[in-house]
């Protein structure tokens, strides 16, 4: 993708926290909050960030860079661009069309997107919007096992072509910001769609959500969350879906070795954004370390941090597949709807397509070469 076609769409709001800007404008402050904070004091949120500052690319000039790939492959996949829209619930509080029109920006770009449980619409009207877009599906592993297998095979049903599981919410982070304003998103009515829709859960219940809204409330609350699931389980799932299987919650190089050892075909190295386990590592540190355990045996893909193409860039230079934005997307979702998601993928990609070009790379896959990235 040229600079060129891609700058002639661009718009005034480049800088990430100008778009962050935008979105606090058009929310409650309940709703800017949960999606801007982290857990605890949000030492691991801002260290995601931080982390980045660490390590700095090195150019090598005098090579045609007159067009730069930004395409990756992932499990046998091409992709165009070198991001995935990590998996993020209950978008509808950011704006009504929610999912909707994430999926039909990402359709626009060929963005491949991973749908979460906890969204505001049905996976299958997701993967209408996005048509022939490629999609995986995100997975919180439900403590009914019926209805975890339920979403899974409505999921392939529906042309998803990988489960994204979430291994790092066994419970919900102590968010203190969302505690201090009571802002529940599934309380608000965000994230019920997958649920409310599932014929397991609808069996579930004494009276249908429309008949009684809070004991669905209820129901999904005590349901959402596993905390006794452990690496055995996974051998349940694997006898119900034949899609590859990713953990996305990965840290620890320990882990990364057991996701081998268990037949996982993929890991998505990741702190949740910092909003789980606040003073964990932050990811963009984790993921060398994960990426020489691993040894090029499985894709490694990173999430958590994510801003602007310099860091892209950066974590496909330290190993990583393909990598995962989340609060980027969803503050353009916010600020305009699609428009304003597309906004941010045409800012986006043309930051990465820069940053390429002034490093002296043609394509992105060859950002892995030694040397290009060094640790200050």
């Amino acid at each position: 993708m040229s600079n060129e076609a891609v700058k002639s769409k661009l718009s005034p709001t480049y800088h990430y926290k100008d778009l962050e800007k935008q979105a606090q404008k058009k929310l409650t402050h309940e709703v800017f909050t949960y999606i801007q904070s982290g857990s605890g004091n949000e030492e691991t949120l801002r260290a995601n960030e931080e982390a980045f500052k660490k390590y700095k690319l090195v150019p090598e000039f005098l090579h045609d860079v007159s067009k730069c790939d930004l395409s990756i492959s992932v499990l046998g996949q091409t992709f165009q661009t070198p991001f995935l829209l990590a998996p993020v619930g209950h978008l509808g509080a950011a704006h009504p069309e929610g999912e909707l029109a994430v999926a039909r920006a990402a359709k626009g770009y060929q963005v491949p997107y991973v749908a979460s449980t906890v969204s505001t619409y049905t996976l299958e009207e997701i993967a209408d919007a996005l048509g022939d877009t490629p999609r995986w599906f995100q997975l919180y592993w439900s403590k009914d096992s019926e209805l975890t297998v339920s979403f899974v095979q409505r999921a392939e049903k529906a042309g998803y072509s990988a489960i994204v599981i979430t291994i790092d919410t066994p419970a919900l982070g102590f968010r203190e910001a969302n505690l201090t304003n009571q802002f529940f998103p599934v309380r608000e009515g965000y994230g019920l769609a997958n649920y409310f829709q599932d014929p397991i859960f609808r069996s579930r219940l004494n009276e249908s959500p429309e008949e009684n809204w809070d004991a669905a409330i209820d129901e999904l609350v005590k349901i959402t969350f596993h905390p006794k699931l452990t690496w055995n389980d996974l051998a349940f799932l694997r006898k119900h879906t034949n899609l590859p299987i990713i953990l996305k919650g990965v840290l620890h190089p320990k882990d990364s070795i057991r996701a081998i050892e268990y037949m996982v075909d993929g890991v998505i190295v990741s702190n949740h954004g910092g909003r789980q386990l606040d003073g964990a590592v932050a990811s963009l540190d984790a993921l060398p370390k994960v990426v020489e355990a691993v040894n090029g045996k499985i894709p490694v893909l990173f999430d958590s941090g994510i801003r602007r193409g310099p860091d892209v860039v950066k974590v496909i230079s330290l190993g990583a597949d393909a990598v995962l934005i989340g609060r980027p997307y969803v503050y353009g979702l916010a600020h305009n709807g699609q428009d304003g998601v597309e906004e941010l993928f045409n800012h986006l990609l043309t930051d990465i397509d820069t940053t390429l070009a002034t490093a002296g790379k043609s394509s992105i896959r060859t950002c892995q070469l030694p040397g290009f990235v060094n640790i200050r």
